[in-house]
């Protein structure tokens, strides 16, 4: 190393520079730490600002969906008298237009409550993430909110050739059952006809196979369904077959009794018959029950076991079986001075003055015993006129009395008895 003319070493007079340098490093750095400071200041400023616009756009949002959904409901409440109609089926009213009214109001504030449920869900991510401290969370809370709906659109779209099979399935059955609805129709107008098939029983043979045609349309639908084969489901479906299997045992026999009543055939709507101890006309006839109405107006329901275990006396005649009109008769006894030829003429002149009855054939007599003190006659019209069998055998009593007084008969004779039959 060189010395100068002093003694002293070339490295003794950059020592004052490197001080300099020294200081100006530490300087800057200071600097540089201030402007980084005033940097993540202004910055976090700035995402403050951010969130507070986000805060103010989601309130002001959640505002407007409130406002929108007040005046939905002022809409509903104010037109539902006008284009809403209460709900029934048939006579049976199900829903008035007040509590319809009512249920669209609640579906609306549900749904109300979920948009600005889902709004704040979606607002508070938004907000953490523009922080470093809260940064993770709002990835957190993001990854809750979409992982779900991301699984629900990805098994959507996995399940859309099980939707398709599952649409064609139906749509063949759709329209097999029109080919099914169309071919009853015919049949029961009597445009098409089969042998050995009554038309009465086109709609009860659609109703049967209809209900077959579902069943078979959910047993090839059912594997198709989503979770269908997971165990919930599977007990769900065994705790259903149970219930109805131990509920519903009347009903079942209910059911097939119906069905036999009606390939059977003995009566149709409008027919007058006697179940048991009960004479009326058939107003009802369905696969659970069959209702009769008296000449009263009185409707009796006999379940369908019932009317299949007893005996039915049907007074309608069958034009398609060929019969003959409706054979009206009752008992009148005469004493044995009374000669029987007079009886008979006078029955048979009351029967043919009698309203209602058909003249050929003819009305006759019949002597149906020889008693100690008396004969009994028995006098036979024909009608068609069932639904008024109860006013002509009033008329035809009416006129026997008379027809007995006007031949000088008289009814007050030993153990005199007269009887309606039906």
């Amino acid at each position: 190393m060189e010395e100068n003319e002093n003694g002293l070493s070339s490295l003794d007079g950059a020592a004052p520079i490197v001080t300099h340098a020294g200081e100006y490093l530490h300087g800057a750095r200071q600097l540089a730490e201030t402007v980084f400071h005033d940097e993540r200041i202004m910055g976090f400023a700035q995402k403050l600002g951010i969130a507070i616009a986000v805060i103010a756009g989601q309130a002001l949002l959640i505002w407007l969906v409130w406002l929108f959904f007040r005046k939905i409901s002022a809409k509903v409440r104010d037109g539902a008298g006008h284009r809403i109609k209460s709900l029934s089926i048939r006579n049976l009213k199900i829903l008035t237009v007040k509590q319809i009214e009512d249920v669209f109001i609640f579906l609306l504030k549900i749904a109300k409550y979920l948009v600005t449920a889902f709004q704040l869900f979606i607002t508070v991510p938004i907000i953490f993430s523009l922080f470093p401290a809260t940064e993770e969370l709002a990835s957190s809370i993001f990854s809750h909110l979409f992982n779900p709906l991301k699984d629900v659109v990805l098994s959507m779209v996995r399940y859309v050739p099980n939707l398709i099979t599952i649409i064609i399935i139906l749509t063949i059955a759709k329209y097999v059952l029109k080919g099914l609805k169309f071919l009853a129709r015919q049949l029961e107008t009597g445009k098409l006809t089969l042998p050995g098939f009554y038309a009465d029983w086109a709609w009860p043979t659609f109703n049967i196979v209809r209900v077959l045609l579902y069943a078979f349309t959910v047993a090839l639908v059912f594997p198709y369904l989503p979770g269908s084969d997971s165990r919930v489901f599977q007990g769900v479906s065994v705790f259903v077959g149970i219930i109805f299997s131990l509920g519903s045992s009347s009903a079942i026999g209910n059911l097939i009794a119906g069905l036999v009543i009606t390939y059977m055939r003995p009566f149709k709507i409008g027919d007058r018959i006697k179940i048991k101890d009960v004479t009326g006309f058939v107003a009802e006839k369905s696969l659970f029950v069959i209702r009769i109405r008296t000449i009263k107006n009185e409707y009796i329901t006999f379940p369908n076991m019932t009317v299949l275990n007893s005996d039915i006396t049907n007074y309608n005649t069958s034009e398609e079986e060929g019969t003959a009109a409706l054979v009206l008769h009752t008992k009148v006894t005469m004493g044995y001075d009374v000669p029987w030829r007079a009886v008979y003429d006078t029955l048979v002149k009351a029967a043919v003055k009698t309203p209602h009855i058909e003249e050929t054939p003819k009305p006759f007599v019949l002597q149906t015993s020889l008693d100690d003190f008396y004969a009994s006659y028995e006098i036979n019209v024909y009608t068609r006129e069932v639904e008024k069998v109860a006013l002509i055998y009033s008329l035809l009593y009416q006129n026997i009395q008379d027809e007995f007084k006007s031949a000088g008969i008289s009814l007050r004779a030993p153990h005199y008895y007269s009887k309606i039959p039906v």
